[in-house]
């Protein structure tokens, strides 16, 4: 049962990566990869209200499982992020490859860290 719940969140989470990557890059034509920074951000946000919820014991350890690993885990897309610092390296935009790298992870942490304490607040 815990695999159908993890594939179904997994699926919805990277045809919801899908939409919103189409919405950022449609609006906001520029070589920086903003809409994949703006996904890892609002999965891990996610995650740590997810996590604050496990905590709390506001939602049942298998839904939390199902959607941690499976919607935030196909929403957020690191392995993207890094072949997108390395177009940036190799197209000599050394100094947005350096800041989406620290950008994403700084961000990202601190997002999980929100996410976590603004949990802790709702539950």
């Amino acid at each position: 049962m815990i695999l159908v719940l993890i594939a179904a969140f997994g699926g919805a989470g990277a045809a919801t990566r899908f939409v919103v990557d189409g919405l950022i890059r449609t609006r906001y034509a520029t070589t920086f990869p903003a809409a994949t920074v703006f996904i890892n951000i609002t999965g891990s946000l996610a995650l740590g209200l997810l996590t604050a919820a496990a905590i709390a014991g506001a939602l049942g350890q298998p839904w939390v499982v199902a959607a941690s690993i499976g919607f935030c885990g196909g929403y957020t897309t690191f392995s993207t992020a890094m072949v997108e610092t390395v177009r940036l390296v190799q197209a000599g935009d050394h100094t947005r490859a350096v800041l989406n790298v620290l950008g994403t992870g700084v961000a990202t942490v601190a997002a999980a860290a929100a996410g976590l304490g603004l949990g802790h607040l709702i539950w």
